[in-house]
């Protein structure tokens, strides 16, 4: 994959102005692939395919079933080709390939078989009024050509929940992947050519947002519906421009997440979820439990022991399967996450560990933090408040269960959350007391597909999951009929 082309129309194409970029591996900072530079024209002519494809294609008109049988098929072949793709992830954004083999591919190939199977057991709604001689039916329709505009911390996983149920719904789609990470998503579209899918109805555009191919999406008036992960100003952005044509939109946005561990917490549950909430994909998950609450009583101790574990975690080359965390994504985000750590310092938190590049032999290309870890932070702090997507935790004390609520509440983000307790009293008031999207009780990153996800306030706009996706990518149309006396 040494040249990544457009997907558009069924065919591999270059940029109409023939503009290609350098995408850089984040291992050692060294070119791996030239890739299409997308502008206006290109984002045009995919919205001209996937409008053809969905005006007068067949894919929109075809039945659940047939449906299902083409995403079925896509979804073995990634299961086939597991190692091509957990390689290219790897290879493309910095993930540790354990987590690449074990949870991003195969996670992607069960969203295509989730929805797939979802959408066909569809339901409908009937309302009969006999005395008048009249029955309401519901008709769920697809919605339209959608612009489905995917982050880079989780490349493929999250590019297939947003394509998945778009396309079981009947919907044609233009896929708009980070230009941080455009290798995997060009392995998806010759995974759905492979398996049967009409030209016109998956299409993938390469290259950059503002004023570039990314921008152009979100403005056109081909495009009915866009679904978008990314950060809380680019979703405002996004936002103004869809207002001019009354996009539909659906995006999960910014966090910054409050983990609330109580002092009759299982401790050794509570280190090892909280290391994994903050630690896993580089501290690169918008989910992170990037705020972690400690009552008083167990402060001392339980940093004490998260510092160990923080210490212990595996820092090295993402392709080697003992890695636990590996290279921050880009040199500029690099850059992003050490100015943090050096605002930490500045704030007055006191540094428990880590704080540093990792310079280590072969590392030393690389964009690689240790893990760090700061307590005694004010959560007024911009530390605590601002979204910093790396490998640093930022740990506070509390006296009890209302003042941690009013702590996790504290904050313009509401994505996620966590509670560990031993009291399945203080689960619950936790659970109904913090505004966020999902909450996590002794545990985190378990997702039932079904489960309405997304945030409240900077975090984002509506839900997706199992019939949230339903109604975000279906137009639900009333059928009326009266029958004679």
């Amino acid at each position: 994959m040494n040249s990544i082309q457009h997907f558009i129309d069924g065919q591999w194409v270059d940029s109409v102005d023939g503009a290609t970029f350098e995408s850089i591996t984040p291992i050692d900072n060294t070119v791996i692939a030239t890739v299409a530079r997308g502008g206006v024209a290109d984002a045009d002519r995919a919205v001209e395919a996937a409008r053809r494809a969905f005006d007068d294609g067949p894919w929109p008109r075809m039945s659940p079933t047939a449906r299902k049988q083409i995403l079925h098929r896509a979804a073995a072949l990634l299961e086939e080709r597991l190692e091509e793709f957990a390689q290219a992830e790897t290879l493309d954004m910095g993930k540790p390939i354990a987590e690449s083999r074990t949870k991003d591919v195969p996670r992607a190939a069960y969203n295509l078989r989730f929805f797939a199977d979802f959408a066909e057991h569809a339901h409908t709604e009937t309302y009969a009024k006999p005395w008048d001689n009249v029955m309401t039916y519901t008709l769920r329709e697809p919605a339209g050509v959608a612009a489905c505009i995917s982050p880079w911390n989780f490349p493929l996983m999250l590019a297939t929940w947003k394509i998945s149920p778009a396309l079981a719904y009947g919907n044609t789609i233009i896929l708009k992947p980070a230009e941080q990470s455009p290798l995997t998503a060009a392995l998806l579209a010759q995974a759905f050519a492979d398996a049967g899918m009409p030209d016109g109805v998956v299409n993938v555009v390469q290259g950059f947002g503002p004023d570039e191919v990314g921008e152009r999406l979100t403005e056109h008036a081909g495009v009915d519906l866009i679904t978008f992960t990314g950060e809380s100003a680019t979703g405002r952005a996004i936002m103004g421009k869809a207002a001019q044509t009354l996009k539909r939109c659906s995006f999960e946005l910014g966090g910054k997440s409050a983990a609330i561990v109580m002092a009759d917490a299982d401790l050794d549950r509570a280190v090892a979820g909280t290391i994994d909430g903050i630690f896993r994909n580089q501290g690169e998950v918008c989910l992170a439990g990037s705020r972690l609450f400690v009552q008083r009583g167990i402060y001392d101790e339980f940093c004490e022991r998260y510092v160990a574990a923080a210490e212990a975690l595996v820092v090295g080359d993402p392709r080697d399967p003992a890695t636990q965390v590996g290279p921050l994504v880009s040199t500029e985000h690099f850059d992003k996450v050490m100015s943090y750590i050096q605002l930490g310092h500045r704030e007055g938190a006191k540094l428990l560990t880590g704080g540093e590049r990792v310079t280590t032999g072969e590392l030393a290309s690389g964009n690689y933090v240790a893990p760090t870890v700061f307590a005694d932070v004010d959560n007024s702090w911009r530390i605590a408040r601002e979204e910093i997507f790396g490998p640093v935790q930022v740990i506070a004390p509390f006296d009890n269960v209302d003042e941690a609520i009013a702590l996790a509440n504290d904050s313009r983000y509401g994505l996620a959350g966590q509670i560990w307790t031993s009291n399945l009293d203080t689960a619950h008031k936790v659970a109904r007391g913090v505004r966020t999207g999902t909450m996590w009780v002794n545990c985190f990153f378990i997702r039932d597909l079904r489960a309405p996800f997304g945030g409240m306030k900077d975090s984002g706009v509506g839900r997706e999951g199992g019939l949230h996706s339903e109604e975000f990518f279906t137009e639900a149309k009333a059928v009326v009929i009266q029958f004679p006396s």
